[in-house]
C-alpha cells in the first residue's frame, strides 16, 4: 500500500465568533495516499470546503495533527495546486498568459514555465487556443485552463473545490472524463470536494462521506470499478449500488445535496 501523502490525525476546526465558538469540524482522522483520487461529499455547510482550506494551509487547524509529505502543515502550502468552482481567469490575459500567471507569482524561470505551460495545454486538449481570451472559451474550457494553471508549478497534490458545479450536466460529464484523463497524465494526488455523488463515484478511488455540521467522517467507501472509466460505467449495477449506498447517508440525515 502506498504511504500517506496527506495525513489527518484528530484534526478539528473551531471558529471564534462574537457569539462564541462555533464547531465546524469534529476530530477527523484519515490518510490520502500518493497518486490517489479521493472525493469528499456531504450536506451543505458540513465543512467540506473548510477541510480543503486546512489541507491547503489557508486556514489553521484548531487541534490535532495535519501533515503533507511528512511535514506539518503550518501556513499556505507551495506543494499544492488549487482549483476553485469558478475558473477565476483574468479577462485581459490569453490562455497561455493566464497559466503563466502562476509562474510570475512564484518567480519561476519563465522559459521553463512557458515550455511546461504549452505541454499542459496539449495534455488538456487546448492546443490551438493558447492565444484566445477567456471570453472566447466555453465554461468547460475555462476550467481546463484553471487546472493547467494549478499544475504549472508541478505540485504533488491537486485540491479541487466543486470545480464543475457551475457547468451544465452534459458539460460536467465531459469534464469528468477530461479530469480523469488529466489525472492519468499528471499522476497527481487529487482531493475533490463535490456535491455530486455520481461525480464522486465516477472519478474516485475512495469517497469520504461527511455528516452534517459539525462535520465528521460518516463513512469511507472504496470504489473498485475498473479504470479507465467511460460514462457507460454509470449504468452498471455496481455503480448504482455505490451511489445509492452513499446517497442513503443523506436521506438518513434528512438532507441531500444536489
Amino acid at each position: 500500500m502506498a504511504p500517506g501523502l496527506i495525513t489527518l490525525d484528530k484534526v478539528t476546526k473551531i471558529y471564534q465568533t462574537k457569539d462564541g465558538p462555533v464547531e465546524s469540524l469534529r476530530p477527523l482522522s484519515f490518510d490520502i495516499r500518493e497518486g490517489e483520487f479521493v472525493s469528499v461529499v456531504g450536506p451543505s455547510g458540513c465543512g467540506k470546503s473548510t477541510l480543503l482550506k486546512l489541507v491547503a494551509g489557508l486556514l489553521p487547524i484548531t487541534a490535532g495533527q495535519l501533515s503533507l509529505l511528512g511535514r506539518r502543515i503550518d501556513g499556505p502550502q507551495k506543494n499544492v495546486g488549487i482549483v476553485f468552482q469558478g475558473a477565476v481567469l483574468l479577462a485581459w490575459r490569453t490562455v497561455l498568459d493566464n497559466i503563466l500567471l502562476q509562474a510570475e507569482i512564484r518567480h519561476l524561470p519563465m522559459a521553463a514555465a512557458r515550455e511546461r505551460a504549452l505541454a499542459l495545454i496539449k495534455m488538456a486538449g487546448l492546443s490551438g487556443f493558447e492565444h484566445k481570451y477567456p471570453w472566447q472559451l466555453s465554461g468547460g474550457m475555462q476550467q481546463r485552463v484553471s487546472i493547467c494553471r494549478a499544475l504549472l508549478h508541478d505540485p504533488p497534490v491537486l485540491l479541487m473545490d466543486e470545480p464543475f458545479g457551475a457547468l451544465d450536466a452534459m458539460t460536467r460529464e465531459k469534464m469528468n472524463l477530461e479530469l480523469q484523463r488529466i489525472w492519468y497524465g499528471s499522476k497527481k494526488t487529487v482531493l475533490l470536494i463535490t456535491h455530486s455523488i455520481p461525480e464522486a463515484v465516477f472519478l474516485s478511488d475512495r469517497v469520504l462521506v461527511m455528516s452534517e455540521r459539525p462535520g465528521s467522517i460518516a463513512a469511507i467507501y472504496d470504489i473498485d470499478l475498473p479504470r479507465p472509466r467511460s460514462l457507460d460505467v454509470m449504468s452498471t449495477p455496481e455503480f448504482a449500488h455505490l451511489a445509492k449506498t452513499i446517497r442513503g447517508h443523506f436521506f438518513a440525515q434528512g438532507s441531500l445535496d444536489h
